[in-house]
Formats: C-alpha cells, structure tokens, sequence
C-alpha cells in the first residue's frame, strides 16, 4: 500500500487557489491514501467566527468535498483533508475522508487549539475508523496528538494507519508521534502546513516537516520546513495489526483497563 502526505502553503480565504494547488501537486501521484493539512483549503489564521463562518462548508455537498472527490476518481486514490465544516449553526474544524466512490465521513476535531475555542464549535462524532479496503485509517487533526488518548483510542479501534492533517506552530509534534506510533503499533501520516501567516496583528509560522512515522517509531519520510511536496512510500499496513511486543508481552493483551479509571474522570 502507498500512503503519502501533502504538504503546501495555503493562503488564507483563497479557496479555489488552494484547491488548485492541492489538485496540482496531487494530479496524477500513484498512491492509495494521501492526507493533506488541516484547514487546506482556507487557511488558519482567523480573526473572527463570522469570517471563518463564511469559508465554512457542508460535508458533503459543499465545493470542496466535490472537487477532493473528483480528484480521488481521476487518480484512483482516497484522500483526508482538514477544512472547515458548516452543520446547522455549528462550525467545526474537521477533516474529511473522500474516496474514489465518493464521500466517506467527516471527522470533528476533539481537542481544540487556542483561539480555534473562538471561532470553532468543539467535535461531537468522537474518534471513529473506516476500511477503506487496503487498511483501516482513523483521523485525528493537529492538537489531538497532544492527548494520548486520540490515538489509543483509534488504535483500539482497529486502525492501521492514523491520518493526521495539521498546522503545527509548536515544535514538539514530528518528534511526539515517534512515541504516538510506538506506543500504539500503527503507522501515522502526519500532514503539515509551510510558511508564515500575519493577519490581524498577529502571527504564526508553521513548521512544515510532515512526516510519515512507522509502527515501530521510525521516520519513514519526512518534508523539509518550507518545500511545497508530495511524499510517498510504501508499507504492509498488516504489520500494524500485530501487537506482540515479545513471546509474553502483547500490548493490547497486556492492557489493565481496571486501573486506568482516574483518566477517564
């Protein structure tokens, strides 16, 4: 299986531009699953719900679930993208997973990031997996990695392959998911964002280095901090099924939920 990340600098509010650009670089890749960053197709560095408000879409229906469709027909390749998904009154910083049929799920950020608090609703679906007929993938976007729970979570769910799209500032992240995909046995594609946004009187820079992390903590391949890029390799995703750590240690088997119930209060 070829799994691969998507790494770009969006620029904030041009929806088609970026659209185009992710189209561009993903155009005729050979692969099963590319991830491209959160909020791709907007941008993030928002200065009010009423403007984030406007960029919001429906998942499905709305432009940019129909074109991210159109591109997994024409390259035969399941995609998830972070954007911003209009439902009801509500805004949700989520990520989408289309495939070559067509629309699959949209999954809502749980942990909310800073001023994301503002202007984004917080995530109601919790953390799900679906077989895209290769592996099973579970999505989590950006700040989730911050909280083990997300991707134990999705690993006790049966995911092979955890897609990550995000807008890292900090600089602990590309190095967290060594621990992430070790501790869990799965493999991660965590995609980034590039370069730098100043709206409003303030500023991010975002740390680029998207990065796809091995079940055994390895970085399999990793972007520089600005290039804009496609990378892609191959893996056995049924290597992320086996959880035997050595002939008496299973890393599920081995769980003891029964002492875990404090994390959960």
């Amino acid at each position: 299986m070829k799994i691969g990340y998507v790494q770009f600098n969006p620029a904030f509010g041009r929806v088609d531009r970026n659209l185009d650009r992710a189209e561009a670089l993903i155009e005729g890749v050979q692969a099963d699953l590319l991830v491209l960053p959160e909020l791709f197709n907007t941008g993030y560095l928002i200065t009010s719900r009423e403007e984030i408000g406007a960029l919001a879409e429906e998942a499905p229906g709305g432009k940019t679930s129909q074109r991210l469709v159109a591109l997994a027909q024409r390259n035969n390749v399941h995609l998830v993208a972070g954007m911003a998904e209009r439902s009801g009154a509500k805004i949700f910083n989520a990520a989408i997973l289309v495939s070559p049929k067509g629309f699959v799920a949209s999954y809502r950020k749980v942990h909310l990031f800073f001023e994301e608090k503002l202007w984004f609703d917080p995530g109601d679906g919790g953390f799900e997996v679906y077989d895209i007929g290769p592996c099973r993938v579970g999505i989590m976007v950006c700040f989730d990695w911050f909280f083990p729970e997300s991707m134990r979570a999705l690993a006790l769910k049966g995911a092979q392959v955890v897609c990550h799209p995000a807008n890292l500032v900090l600089p602990y992240c590309q190095t967290a998911m060594v621990t992430r995909c070790l501790e869990n046995r799965v493999f991660a594609v965590t995609a980034n964002r590039t370069g730098t946004e100043n709206r409003g009187g303030k500023s991010l820079h975002y740390t680029g280095k998207s990065q796809i992390t091995g079940r055994l903590g390895e970085i399999l391949s990793r972007a520089g901090e600005d290039e804009e890029c496609v990378g892609v390799i191959d893996i056995d995703p049924a290597e992320a099924l086996d959880k035997q750590l050595n002939p008496h240690n299973n890393l599920f088997g081995d769980r003891r939920p029964g002492f875990y119930r404090d994390i959960c209060r």
